[in-house]
């Protein structure tokens, strides 16, 4: 296409109508960036736990300071809900603003492509042309070229190890990495991720936005005519595409000298992934406003708004502000109300103790007393702040037909468990009745044992149900046959 000039008609307002995007989007990459980095080494209350850590080799989830088990993992489908729930919502009322303003691929292409080879190693000549080829063609830019990569290779590493900080806490990473020996896995996931991103990053750029992200093919499900996004006022700057995406040839003044667009290719010179916004809305567009910036410079200059609009299809064919409150959007943010107020109820419940029980392989054992006895082994955890000794006992009708054993602490009842602790109980339920007077003959017994702080016995408690078997009416006869009572 031909460019067509044009002479600003008021000078002296010339810039009075520049937006600039790209600086409020760089801001929230730097609030973004610190908030990532100093959350990880935040922690809250006496029990000193993280804001957020998700920790499979301690088999805990720290979600605002408070602790829960893998067995409290119940949160966890609700945070998954509101993390999609909310994209969806995102995506409704803003279109693909995560990509442009949140994701982690279109910051560290920012990083690269702009501060790295722009700014310090002036491999490119300025930010406004993302579409410039490198040349390296002297070895001082191929030099200028391998250390861009090996200074982002060394930001990618603080990145991975600060996003692994959310799964390995500082404290344990930093121990780890100190005895990498006994922690290959770790250190290899480190160095694997680390090399991936970088190669991502520097070689294949922007295609994995167009080619590989599963966002921009769902994205287009939740677009509507309502749904903020850069478009290009073709009313105000004329046609440049027709309806089947074919170039007309012809640039706007030439088609009609009140076309307001100068062709003058700002828009497409700055946009990271290749398109020209004046074909309308495109898979590729990631939202980051550069065209919109780029356009109000120039119109800036003829005292005219921007071209290229934040906006919304219906908001510019009515020439409104876009309409934000909707039924769609108005429905997610109910959804997502419910859920969160979901997820602080769920997360109120918060139990102060855990109890597991599990059968041994052996069905039952009959001593020589004439006892029946059944194995199994109580995993009991203290999650509470405070140290506290628990007991045991059998609750409901069934209390007074069963003891309950502990044959590796010499029938001791109490047991100190320290704050976070585990402890891993062998017990023994004992029927009370002898053979030749039990009742429960061949039966599968229904049990409920009962677990306390003897300290608070009305606030930590836990129940847990499991089962006892009887042996049957064969087995007790041949046994009383062998054994005298």
């Amino acid at each position: 296409m031909d460019s067509v000039a044009q002479s600003p008609k008021e000078p002296s307002k010339v810039g009075a109508n520049i937006l600039n995007f790209r600086r409020k989007r760089h801001i929230g990459y730097i609030i973004l960036t610190i908030v990532l980095l100093i959350v990880p080494f935040i922690r809250i209350g006496e029990a000193k736990n993280h804001i957020f850590l998700l920790s499979f080799d301690h088999k805990v989830l720290h979600l605002v300071g408070i602790e829960y088990s893998i067995q409290e993992f119940y949160v966890m489908p609700f945070m998954l809900m509101i993390l999609f729930v909310g994209i969806f919502f995102m995506t409704v009322m803003a279109g693909r603003f995560w990509c442009g303003w949140g994701c982690p691929q279109t910051i560290f292409r920012s990083i690269y492509r702009d501060i790295i080879q722009t700014k310090i190693l002036k491999l490119r000549k300025k930010i406004s042309n993302k579409q410039e080829v490198l040349k390296l063609d002297t070895p001082i830019k191929k030099l200028k070229y391998v250390l861009g990569i090996i200074i982002f290779a060394c930001i990618a590493s603080i990145a991975v190890a600060d996003f692994l900080f959310f799964f390995v806490p500082p404290e344990d990473f930093f121990a780890y990495m100190a005895d990498f020996d006994n922690h290959h896995l770790l250190l290899g996931f480190w160095l694997v991720v680390t090399s991936f991103m970088t190669f991502e990053v520097c070689f294949i750029a922007e295609k994995f936005c167009i080619y590989m992200c599963p966002y921009a093919r769902v994205q287009s499900v939740f677009f509507d005519n309502d749904t903020l996004m850069s478009i290009y006022d073709t009313k105000r700057g004329g046609l440049l595409y027709n309806p089947n995406g074919s170039a007309i040839g012809i640039a706007p003044k030439k088609q009609d000298p009140n076309n307001e667009c100068t062709n003058c290719q700002s828009c497409v010179k700055v946009c990271p992934t290749h398109i020209d916004i004046r074909k309308g809305v495109q898979l590729e567009c990631i939202h980051c406003l550069e065209c919109v910036d780029a356009c109000s410079e120039v119109m800036a200059k003829f005292n005219r708004p921007t071209l290229v609009n934040w906006s919304s299809p219906n908001a510019m064919s009515s020439n409104t502000k876009p309409k934000l409150l909707r039924t769609k959007t108005i429905a997610y943010m109910v959804i997502l109300t419910l859920i969160f107020a979901l997820l602080i109820y769920v997360g109120n419940t918060h139990k102060t103790m855990l109890l597991n029980i599990t059968r041994t392989a052996e069905t039952y054992m009959i001593r020589n007393s004439g006892a029946i006895d059944n194995a199994y082994k109580f995993v009991v955890q203290n999650i509470d702040k405070d140290p506290h000794s628990f007991a045991f006992e059998i609750d409901g009708d069934m209390s007074d037909k069963f003891d309950i054993i502990f044959p590796d602490y010499k029938n001791q009842k109490e047991f100190l468990i320290k704050p976070n602790e585990t402890k891993m109980l062998v017990v023994l339920l004992r029927a009370k009745d002898s053979l030749k007077d039990s009742d429960y003959v061949g039966q599968t017994i229904p049990l409920v044992v009962k677990s306390y702080a003897t300290d608070n016995k009305e606030v930590i408690n836990i129940k847990y149900s499991t089962f006892f078997m009887y042996p049957s009416q064969s087995i007790i006869d041949k046994r009383l046959k062998n054994t005298k009572y």
